[in-house]
């Protein structure tokens, strides 16, 4: 087994992009992600690889979309407005086949905000964020851990389905430190990139990777193919479900909320008062399914998260045909606290 270290929830994130084959690193500061520039400034070009801190957040999308095309492990990162500012980069790499690893520490909006912790960047994220239609395969994690384990799958994920995905986070996991156990993955060869990736038409065919379809029926195809590639990634749903077996109520949430819900939970379990916890670790695809099985027995819902109102529109959407959700919300520039979510659980658990 291996030894524990104790860090914050952006360099679990950094140490498993590392672990993870990430070479290229591009980056811009924007609190309260700075951490992952500046521990990978270091760390990956000690591990052999490139660290760019670019003019700009939509520079570094660009890069990272370069690099990607080449059939290299890369990764940016930046906090909810610098993350805007890479949707059009990101728009181009899903419309181009190709893969990448994009991190948001969501931080207080709408605007500038604060830079404390929020979730009013899920809609951004399962949606697509940019123009067009496409989907990015959306991992939300609430433990450093996690946060480590996940970044790990999200470059699996990005070069199995030639697509960029989101690490979704906040200040809270990527400021909070705690112990992980760091693992090591068996990494892909060289030739990872198959027979898209652009590395020199010497001796062969050439290639070409775009999102510009101009022939008549090219684009409609394209889009076809696309959505078959979202239908597929229906494979790779997670989610945690705690205490939900006998419980009236289930308490939905995820990342840090979901965290703190779970405290929550466990301690009105204790009172006696039947909640569960459902926690979707995929934001996108989101888990429906069993969602839908648990309203059919009978099960009633509250979502909480730290926003207006974002997450929940899934949860009713999954459950629409037997049962709806309450909904809680905390308001970006607030910090929740296990106590504060007692109460709207039993009002919901006592309601009909």
């Amino acid at each position: 087994m291996a030894d524990k270290i104790f860090i914050k929830g952006n360099e679990a994130v950094a140490r498993g992009a590392l672990a993870a084959g990430c070479k290229c690193f591009f980056g811009y500061p924007i609190t309260p992600q700075n951490d992952i520039p500046e521990f990978m400034s270091k760390a990956i070009v000690d591990a052999g690889g490139e660290f760019v801190q670019a003019e700009s957040e939509v520079a570094a999308a660009n890069m990272l979309l370069g690099a990607g095309a080449t059939g290299v492990r890369a990764m940016t990162s930046s906090s909810s407005p610098g993350v805007s500012l890479k949707q059009e980069a990101i728009s181009y790499m899903a419309g181009s086949d190709i893969p990448a690893v994009v991190v948001n520490m969501n931080r207080g909006g709408p605007g500038l905000g604060d830079i404390g912790p929020a979730q009013g960047d899920y809609y951004q994220s399962t949606r697509g964020g940019g123009h067009g239609d496409y989907r990015l395969l959306v991992f939300a994690p609430a433990t450093a851990q996690e946060a480590y384990d996940l970044t790990i799958k999200a470059f699996d994920m990005a070069f199995k389905y030639r697509n960029p995905v989101m690490i979704l986070g906040d200040a809270i996991l990527g400021q909070m430190k705690e112990p992980i156990e760091p693992w090591a993955p068996e990494l892909p060869g060289d030739t990872e990139g198959g027979d898209w990736r652009l590395d020199g038409a010497k001796g062969r065919e050439k290639r070409l990777i775009k999102s510009l379809f101009l022939e008549e029926g090219a684009l409609a195809g394209q889009n076809q193919r696309l959505q078959a590639k979202y239908e597929a990634m229906q494979g790779e749903i997670q989610y945690e479900a705690f205490e939900t077996e006998d419980a009236d109520l289930i308490v939905c949430a995820y990342g840090s909320i979901g965290r703190i819900a779970k405290s929550s939970v466990r301690k009105l379990r204790q009172a006696g008062h039947k909640v569960g916890l459902f926690r979707p670790i995929t934001l996108y695809p989101f888990p429906a399914a069993p969602l839908l099985e648990m309203a059919k027995q009978g099960k009633r819902f509250l979502t909480i998260e730290h926003n207006l109102g974002q997450m929940v529109d899934d949860v009713r959407l999954s459950v629409r045909t037997v049962a709806d959700s309450d909904f809680f919300p905390v308001y970006p520039g607030n910090l929740p606290t296990p106590d504060e979510f007692e109460a709207p659980i039993l009002k919901s658990l006592e309601g009909k």
